[in-house]
């Protein structure tokens, strides 16, 4: 298994240089002028040259590109053209909401998805099956900024005053303070890797209040997530449910499984314990795949619900020609993706001995 493991991460280097070197190209080539956009249209000529020479955008593309792959050897993503930031610093200030909301979207579309293909896959062909299925089809034909905007507007307008308005925006609510979980628990500057970690976490503001015990916080961070991530995990249930569906069906007619009903067994432990279980496979890549389109959606869905996160910083970015910012995150983005493929490969042995390395 850790030779199936160590293969796995190395063949996903060439793809993983491919990502850093087509990002990198794209941000050199793009429209426009990054010193046009920071300084503004009347910055001068001088001006311009001065800030391409500072930060190194007057010379070839190779060369920039050389001493950039020299940078990330050393842990160095570079700073911000508009802030003046480390990227690196930027990251663990804005990662952990993103990781948040993509959490909580994959929990949602995990268990609503693969409850809705069940139940379509066991009353195949009835009407609860073609409701299931036409609500499948309809989640992934919306776009999600527009189902961002109609949550929005259904839950914090229309049913505002009532017990089931939601906030359509931010992640606190103005007033309520959120206390770091580094300064409850008494840590220190000087902590070190620990510090950083604590301070990482303390940046999802949901487990931030369940692990401080900051139960105002808690929930009223729960209820900011609860519209976002309905409206980035709705594409990923549908195919999730779809998938379901149609996995279920295929091992619902084997022999194995008529078999167990000619034993007798019910339906739920058809069900649960025969069919279940083997058409996992199916299910379990594209859940993998899911999370890079999560963190992919999280652009449009932290900007609709103005959440300051990984999606908005990277549109940021864009809008501002900041490449160290794009490049980045790009590459955190790809990381994350090419890690969680290799553990959708990881789990095939665990769902089926038959593909576990000799």
């Amino acid at each position: 298994m850790t030779t199936f493991i160590i293969r796995r991460l190395l063949i996903s280097i060439p793809v993983l240089f491919g990502i850093v070197l087509l990002v990198f190209v794209i941000t050199r080539i793009l429209p426009g002028d990054a010193c046009r956009v920071l300084l503004g249209e009347r910055a001068t000529n001088a001006a311009c040259e001065a800030f391409n020479h500072a930060r190194g955008l007057d010379r070839p593309i190779p060369e920039q590109f050389v001493d950039y792959l020299g940078n990330l050897s050393r842990g160095d993503l570079g700073t911000s053209f508009r802030t003046s930031r480390p990227v690196s610093s930027l990251l663990m200030e804005r990662l952990p909401m993103t990781l948040e909301l993509s959490i909580f979207a994959l929990l949602f579309a995990t268990i609503v998805g693969i409850t809705l293909g069940v139940i379509s896959a066991s009353r195949r062909n009835s009407a609860v099956d073609i409701v299931t299925m036409a609500s499948a089809n309809f989640g992934v034909s919306i776009p999600v900024f527009v189902l961002g905007l109609l949550l929005a507007y259904v839950f914090a307008i229309m049913l505002k005053g009532t017990p089931f308005a939601l906030p359509p925006s931010g992640r606190l609510t103005s007033g309520i303070e959120l206390i770091p979980l580094a300064t409850r628990w008494g840590l220190q500057a000087d902590h070190g890797p620990i510090r950083a970690i604590v301070d990482f976490v303390s940046n999802m503001y949901v487990l931030n209040g369940l692990l401080s015990a900051q139960w105002v916080v808690f929930v009223d961070a729960l209820r900011h997530m609860i519209l976002p991530a309905i409206a980035l995990g709705t594409i990923p249930l549908a195919i999730i449910a779809r998938i379901t569906r149609s996995s279920l069906l295929d091992v619902l007619g084997l022999d194995y499984v008529r078999t167990a009903r000619a034993k007798g067994a019910t339906e739920r432990t058809v069900l649960r314990g025969h069919a279940l279980p083997n058409a996992m496979l199916p299910m379990v890549t594209v859940i993998g795949l899911q999370i890079g389109g999560l963190l992919s959606g999280a652009v449009l869905t932290e900007t609709i619900f103005n959440l300051p996160g990984v999606g908005q910083a990277t549109f940021d970015a864009i809008t501002s020609h900041d490449f160290a910012v794009i490049e980045g995150f790009v590459l955190v983005i790809a990381v994350g993706f090419l890690l969680v493929n290799v553990l959708v490969d990881i789990s095939y042995a665990f769902f089926d001995p038959r593909l576990r390395p000799a």
